[in-house]
Order: structure tokens, then C-alpha cells, then sequence
């Protein structure tokens, strides 16, 4: 076998590893959000689909491939089938990028835990992943529905706004870093050297866009029951609605990673925690957060939002860049 072809598989191998393994716990996350929301709540959550509810995401599954799929008749009907597509395959396709965990080795064959390693990564991540923001504004656009509408304007709203937010708040720790490079920033932290320690700042201001990114609450505009229905996805139902979910949880384990690698300090190890179970522990606390959030956090208005993102957020980014190029610039 020669090695380009040899890296093919690995490639390939890979990326199906990859789609299984995310896709199945973005399937499993729902059932644990409901279990952490209703202990919250102080209430039960799933509790009679096997035990202690554990088969409910199974059963959701098969509801949601058995249920019919209806397309309104008023429908722009290729955007519309396009829509729950786009966002799904903006984030699998984000995870390209993502070193997972460290390099292994099987029977002498040494393998990293990334399916393409390139030099611009985060900024390759930052724009495939945004990329999946045009779902919700195709959905709302081509329903036929008037409050699908307004969740598409609203997209527009969350996607001008916090795009900028997320950018500048990467600036500043690939300034310290000196590279785009997921791998470069990761190994940069090695031992406790935690870039969080370095760019608070910045490590707020990507948890907040993080929020926003993956409309999860309090940003969750996009899809506030409360006042639009169900926002963009009023007019979806069966695997079409499904897709939807299943790009939001998958986005909020992207970000997760994103966190994980860029502030707090990656799969290096940490004394006698290997580097795989940090990363696995950084995960699925930041994980953790984002359910929390929903089951203690109100709402915010659109108005709320656009004031937090150009006139607090904006600034802080902005003067968090330039004083960190003048600390570079001091201590060159």
C-alpha cells in the first residue's frame, strides 16, 4: 500500500469516527439535559423509557424517522430541504480541524486524533462553523410563515453581532501564540501554562459569543417559543426538524472543544491525569455549563443583545487586542 493511500484511509476512517461518535452523543446529550434540567427544576425528567429513562433519546429517534414530513405548500421548497442540510454539514465539516485528543499509538503505527492538521485551523473552524448561522435565515426565509420570518430576521441579528465578537476574541491569544494552528495553541499550554490565565478577557468574550453561536440560552433568539412559536423551524417536523437539533448539539460540543483547546490548556496532561481524560473532564464541564445555563438563565430581547454586543462587548474586545499587541510590542 503506498502512502498516499494509506493516509486516504486514515482519512476516511477517521472522518466516519468522527460523524458516528458526534452525531450519537449529540443524540445522547438531549436525554442528559432533560435529567440535568429536571433535577434543576426538581422534577424527574425521562424516567419510563428503560431505566431511569435512559432508552427516551432512542425512542425520540425513532419517533422522529416514523413521523410525516410536512412541507408547506407556499414553501421555496429547494432552500427549504436545503436549510436543516447546511447546518449539519458546516459543523461536522468544522471538526476537520479539531485535534481531539493526543497523538496514539496502535501496534507501532502512531496516528494523531485529527482528521486534517492545518495551519489556519481556528480561523478554518470559525468560518466553515459560522457558515451553519444561514440555515435558520433559509428556514425562516423559504417557510411561507410569518413567525419563521421573524426568527430568520433574528439570525440576521445574532449572526452580524456576534461574529465579530468571536473573531476578536481569538485575536488576541494567536497573538500570544503566534499561530492559527489548533495543534500550536494546544501545545503552548502545556503543563499549566493555561492561556485563561493570560486572556481572561478574552476567554469570557468567547464563552458569551459560544452562547450565542449555538443559540443556546440566554441568546437562544433564534427559537424563543415564548414569543415566536418555534421560531425558524415553526414549518419543520420529522428528520428535517431533527437535523436542526442535532447541528445545535453538535456545535455546542465544538465549542466546547474550541474552549477546551484554546483556554484552558488542551489534552496536555496535568500530573498524573492523562492528556485524554483532561481534555474528556474539560469537555464535559463546559458541556455542563451550557445545560445549566438554559435551567437558570432568562431570556434577552434582541434590543438587549445588539446593546451587549457593539457597545460592551466590542470595546472590551477591541481594547483587549490592542493591549495585548502593546505587551507584545514592550516585550519584544
Amino acid at each position: 500500500m503506498t502512502n498516499e493511500m494509506a493516509i486516504i484511509i486514515e482519512t476516511v476512517a477517521k472522518s466516519l469516527i468522527v460523524l458516528i461518535i458526534i452525531a450519537s452523543l449529540a443524540g445522547f446529550a438531549t436525554y442528559v439535559e432533560r435529567k440535568i434540567l429536571g433535577f434543576m427544576h426538581r422534577r424527574l425528567g425521562p424516567m419510563y423509557v428503560g431505566p431511569f429513562g435512559i432508552l427516551q433519546a432512542a425512542a425520540d429517534v425513532i419517533k422522529l424517522f416514523t413521523k410525516e414530513d410536512v412541507v408547506p405548500q407556499e414553501s421555496v421548497k429547494a432552500i427549504f430541504y436545503l436549510a436543516p442540510i447546511l447546518i449539519v454539514t458546516a459543523v461536522f465539516t468544522a471538526f476537520a480541524a479539531v485535534p481531539f485528543f493526543p497523538e496514539a499509538e496502535f501496534n507501532g503505527y502512531k496516528t494523531s486524533a485529527i482528521i486534517s492538521d492545518i495551519n489556519v485551523g481556528i480561523l478554518f473552524v470559525i468560518g466553515v462553523a459560522s457558515a451553519g448561522m444561514y440555515a435558520p435565515l433559509l428556514a425562516g426565509l423559504s417557510s411561507a410563515n410569518k413567525w419563521a420570518l421573524l426568527g430568520a430576521a433574528r439570525a440576521v441579528v445574532q449572526l452580524l453581532s456576534f461574529e465579530v465578537i468571536t473573531a476578536l476574541s481569538v485575536l488576541a491569544p494567536v497573538m500570544l501564540v503566534g499561530s492559527l494552528s489548533l495543534v500550536d495553541i494546544n501545545n503552548y499550554q502545556a503543563g499549566i501554562d493555561w492561556m485563561i490565565l493570560k486572556q481572561p478577557v478574552a476567554f469570557v468574550l468567547f464563552c458569551i459569543a459560544g452562547f450565542a453561536e449555538t443559540n443556546r440560552v440566554p441568546f437562544d433568539l433564534l427559537e424563543q417559543e415564548s414569543e415566536i412559536v418555534s421560531g425558524y423551524i415553526t414549518e419543520y417536523s420529522g428528520m428535517r426538524w431533527a437535523l436542526f437539533f442535532l447541528g445545535e448539539y453538535a456545535n455546542m460540543m465544538l465549542i466546547s472543544f474550541l474552549v477546551a483547546l484554546m483556554f484552558l490548556g488542551g489534552f496536555n496532561s496535568l500530573w498524573l491525569i492523562p492528556g485524554w481524560a483532561m481534555m474528556l473532564l474539560k469537555v464535559l464541564g463546559f458541556m455542563f455549563f451550557f445545560m445549566w445555563a438554559r435551567g437558570a438563565w432568562p431570556h434577552v430581547r434582541p434590543d438587549q443583545l445588539m446593546w451587549l454586543c457593539w457597545k460592551v462587548l466590542l470595546p472590551i474586545a477591541l481594547l483587549n487586542v490592542l493591549i495585548t499587541g502593546i505587551v507584545l510590542l514592550l516585550g519584544a
